[in-house]
């Protein structure tokens, strides 16, 4: 997010994209044939690419993930992220530039979200310092932000109903909240405050408090102290089965503003979904490393 709060970014990595129908359609048997670099952009100007490639545009080495035109690299110190994307409708154009992302401190934790471990939560530097510069009037600021990695061996929708997500900073560093609900009916609540230097320990968080639904009426909670309801300051993206939003609420008496993610896999399980998401999510099979 930026510093003056009204614009917000993210990047993430799939190899085996897992909100990608053509995936799904494939039966997921090969994730490195369906592969991505998704960006969004939030504010004024705000655009939304996630195109689903082949095998033949990724390349991986230990510290880089190229897939396509974009890329991701871990320096030792930051990670850069060079993008050359182009968005969905209905506002189609290109996005293209490089987002820098400093961790403050990286952390060793690891958070299994199921009992058998089949999917992995990796908060590799819950606090961080980002730099943003695209090739867009307005789209050069800096602000906070976070670099984390999910792993998983089954499909999300097999193991789980429902989750949230919340990433919000605080006066000692960074408290994040995975609350989820399984398939089996047992429920994940996990909150794990970490420090500037990245030590992480699992504390005491208010209870879930639910508040207004996203535009497309997926149910949204997060903690919040008794008494507070949790609002909504910033827009992200809203989807039928997913919500992205900048949150404000009180976590223990410290009022925080974080990113905060609602996920319906009841939703997205639906086979009625996928042909809406082709629409969002092009198929782009081929890749030449060579082209620019």
């Amino acid at each position: 997010m930026s510093d003056c709060g009204t614009k917000a970014v993210s990047v993430i990595g799939f190899i085996g994209s897992v909100f990608s129908p053509w995936y799904a359609w494939s039966g997921r048997r090969d994730p490195a044939n369906h592969c991505c670099i998704n960006v969004a952009t939030y504010g004024k100007g705000g655009r939304f690419t996630m195109t689903d490639r082949g095998r033949a545009a990724l390349k991986t080495a230990p510290n880089t993930l190229q897939v396509g035109p974009s890329s991701m690299h871990w320096t030792g110190r930051d990670l850069v992220i060079d993008i050359d994307e182009i968005s969905g409708p209905p506002m189609i154009s290109r996005v293209r530039g490089q987002i820098t992302v400093t961790p403050r401190a990286v952390t060793s934790v690891e958070l299994p979200l199921t009992p058998d471990g089949a999917h992995i939560w990796r908060p590799f530097a819950p606090s961080s310092d980002i730099t943003v510069d695209l090739e867009a009037k307005g789209w050069q600021w800096s602000g906070h932000g976070y670099f984390d990695a999910n792993f998983g061996t089954r499909a999300l929708e097999q193991d789980f109903c429902f989750w949230t997500w919340g990433r919000y900073p605080t006066k000692a560093g960074a408290t994040c909240i995975y609350d989820a609900v399984r398939r089996d009916g047992t429920t994940l609540d996990a909150a794990i405050a970490f420090d500037g230097a990245g030590r992480a320990q699992t504390v005491d968080a208010p209870p879930r408090t639910r508040f207004k639904r996203s535009l497309w009426q997926v149910k949204r909670e997060t903690r919040a102290d008794p008494g507070v309801m949790p609002r909504q300051v910033l827009p992200m993206l809203d989807a039928p089965f997913y919500s992205r939003s900048a949150v404000q609420t009180q976590l223990n008496g410290e009022v925080v503003t974080g990113v905060h993610e609602a996920l319906d896999l009841n939703r997205f399980a639906s086979p009625l979904l996928k042909p809406m998401l082709a629409v969002r999510v092009p198929r782009r099979r081929g890749w030449h490393n060579d082209r620019t």
